[in-house]
């Protein structure tokens, strides 16, 4: 018994593809360098010729016509423990992939934290290897930006940068969460509920995400009449250690609280803990409101009251927004600003 072969012997050809598809041998460039400009229809017609034909594009010939390389970067500067234990980073990996699924652009990761690790990605992040460059877990002395800026390759960031609310800063593309309305919110969910004295674990000051919900905080306290006491802030990195050390410093400089707005559901992990241990109950004595609205924050002791923020479609924007520079579209804003809203739990 013999059965017939659907891929030919040789390699498949774009003409070969248009034959099959029953369209022009432009229509098939067009779905297969990623153009919008093609129907439904077309496109699956296209996409259905390829499958069976087999057909694969010579990248190599294509990057010499187009000056592409069809690869865009995701550097991460963290470590790699913290990039692949951490919701956060999982979900933008997940919306990323998400919104380059119709396009012909391939990701690479990378995670940088080390003086090596820098040194071997900063050499990669050329226009010979990458088309432009998504990244993640900012902090103000990272000469990333610049560096890429002065290589004229598209890139955009995930989070404001924390030097952009400095006078004179250069104007940067990014995709952000609304974390200063979040923050206030969750502040003001916690005076809602009675509670008189609230602290908060804020995250880092040289991140735009730290200093924003600080913002938040400071505005809602305020705003209830009351001042943002130094002595009712501690600070961490947004890791569960870090949001038990802000815990125990507070209870020592602020013994009588009885609210805490921390800035990560992972700090706030940390606290509840803290809490557990000083004999504290949650929220009889004292309530908790996280930000994230990771898996954690449902299988925490109590439930964890949060601050939702849309981290894969954060990760689908930041995507969209590169793959649009990338193509030279006309972008109405180069900022895109992601709502929050909070999810109400047992800790509050």
């Amino acid at each position: 018994m013999t059965t017939q072969r659907t891929r030919s012997l040789g390699r498949p050809t774009l003409d070969a593809v248009a034959v099959r598809a029953g369209v022009g041998r432009g229509t098939v460039s067009r779905v297969v360098n990623g153009s919008p400009q093609v129907s439904p229809e077309a496109r699956a017609a296209v996409q259905q010729a390829i499958a069976e034909l087999g057909y694969v594009p010579n990248r190599a010939a294509r990057a010499l016509v187009t000056q592409r390389t069809d690869s865009i970067a995701l550097v991460v500067s963290e470590s790699g423990e913290r990039v692949f234990t951490e919701p956060f980073f999982a979900g933008i990996v997940r919306g990323v992939s998400s919104g380059l699924l119709e396009t012909p652009l391939q990701l690479w990761l990378a995670m940088v934290q080390s003086p090596i690790e820098r040194e071997r990605v900063e050499h990669h992040l050329t226009n010979q290897h990458v088309d432009g460059v998504l990244l993640l877990s900012l902090h103000d002395s990272d000469p990333l930006p610049t560096l890429l800026q002065e290589r004229d390759l598209p890139t955009v960031l995930g989070g404001r940068p924390a030097r952009m609310l400095q006078p004179g800063a250069q104007p940067s593309w990014f995709v952000d969460v609304d974390n200063i309305g979040g923050a206030r919110h969750a502040v003001e969910h916690l005076a809602g509920k009675g509670r008189r004295r609230i602290a908060h674990i804020a995250g880092p000051q040289d991140m735009g995400a730290g200093v924003d919900r600080l913002t938040g905080y400071r505005e809602a306290v305020q705003a209830t009449g009351g001042g943002a006491d130094p002595r009712m802030i501690a600070y961490g990195d947004f890791s569960e250690g870090s949001g038990a050390a802000g815990m125990r410093q507070l209870l020592e400089t602020c013994p009588d609280l009885d609210g805490v707005f921390v800035a990560s559901d992972l700090m706030a992990f940390g606290a509840l803990r803290t809490l557990r241990e000083a004999g504290r109950r949650v929220p009889e004595d004292v309530a908790v409101v996280g930000f994230d609205d990771a898996p954690i924050a449902q299988q925490s002791d109590p439930p964890l009251t949060t601050v939702f923020q849309p981290v894969e479609e954060m990760g689908r924007q930041m995507a969209r927004l590169l793959v649009a520079r990338i193509r030279g579209d006309e972008i109405p804003t180069p900022h895109i600003l992601l709502e929050t809203k909070l999810v109400q739990r047992a800790s509050a």
